[in-house]
């Protein structure tokens, strides 16, 4: 594969691909679950370049490459392995390695719209009270966690992130302090509503000697006891939840819970601007995606022309 590289330099010349591979990812700037995704876009690559015996790839062998993917990767996948090769070709060129194939090229065309539904009022408060009729360690934990996902659209990361020292007081309310999705610190935060609040306290009477330091939410089972969850097990409690209510449905999932709540705050009047402030959109194009869904359900022209013909 070093063909890959047109030799510029001694010093490039001297180094292989895996090095300079190595040397990109070194380079930039990113969380190390980044480097690992990049790391991993990049070698399928670099594989798809040797099992067609392509030594010195043309723009078209990326575009060749992007549109393999569409077989067995999401859209979303692909549009994150075109911006992976496009900035290791981008810094390829800008070390005097190799020119600039993957600049302009276009990712996979993404749908702007949830993947997963949203609970209705009903249903979430069929979700809760499945779960609220566990009384056991287990099932006040469940319950006080899917209390507060659909109240505030917590992510399943920031659940497990959570500290008991992160309940603070904020002007007159009780706030849970979070470390939100790409966030080092724990700077933003959720006000707790009562039953919320409520649900969590009663929890946490079963850990009496419980530190300030220790996990808001710890494990319950044999080899989990007491350590902090994981978004895995999180994941796992909302789905059990929306199964024992009725509610088995591959586009309900723990991530439905955030879309539960930004949706019935902005039907019980909210504002748009509140709601990104609720789950913390950086663009407020993101939130306009649960108006727009709102505004079509309230849409009732098909009544209104059944009603015409029948």
């Amino acid at each position: 594969m070093n063909e890959l590289i047109q030799v510029q330099s001694h010093e490039v010349q001297a180094q292989t691909l895996g090095v300079l591979y190595d040397r990109f990812l070194a380079y930039i700037d990113v969380k190390p679950r980044t480097v690992e995704t990049y790391r991993k876009a990049i070698k399928q690559f670099i594989t798809y370049l040797q099992d067609n015996g392509i030594s010195q790839p043309e723009r078209e062998d990326v575009i060749n490459w992007r549109d393999s993917l569409r077989d067995n990767h999401k859209p979303t996948t692909i549009q994150t392995y075109i911006t992976a090769v496009k900035l290791f070709f981008s810094w390829l060129e800008q070390e005097g390695a190799y020119k600039n194939i993957a600049n302009k090229i276009k990712g996979a065309k993404i749908q702007h719209g949830h993947k997963k539904d949203y609970l209705t009022t009903d249903q979430s408060h069929k979700v809760l009270q499945a779960v609220k009729k566990r009384i056991d360690t287990k099932g006040l934990r469940d319950y006080a966690i899917i209390a507060l996902m659909i109240t505030t659209g917590l992510r399943t990361i920031e659940v497990v992130r959570a500290n008991l020292e992160d309940i603070k007081t904020v002007g007159d309310s009780v706030a849970l302090f979070i470390q939100g999705k790409g966030r080092d610190e724990k700077s933003e935060y959720v006000k707790l509503a009562p039953q919320v609040e409520e649900a969590i306290r009663e929890y946490l009477k079963t850990r009496p000697n419980a530190k300030d330091t220790e996990p808001l939410f710890t494990g319950t089972s044999n080899n989990g006891a007491g350590m902090r969850m994981t978004t895995r097990s999180i994941s796992g409690i909302v789905k059990d939840a929306l199964k024992g209510a009725g509610y088995n449905s591959e586009r309900l999932t723990a991530h439905s819970l955030r879309h539960t709540a930004g949706t019935l705050a902005l039907m019980n009047g909210a504002e748009l601007t509140q709601v990104q402030q609720l789950l913390r959109h950086t663009n407020i194009n993101t939130t306009m995606i649960y108006l727009h869904g709102i505004d079509r359900a309230k849409n009732n022209s098909e009544l209104k022309v059944a009603n015409a013909i029948f």
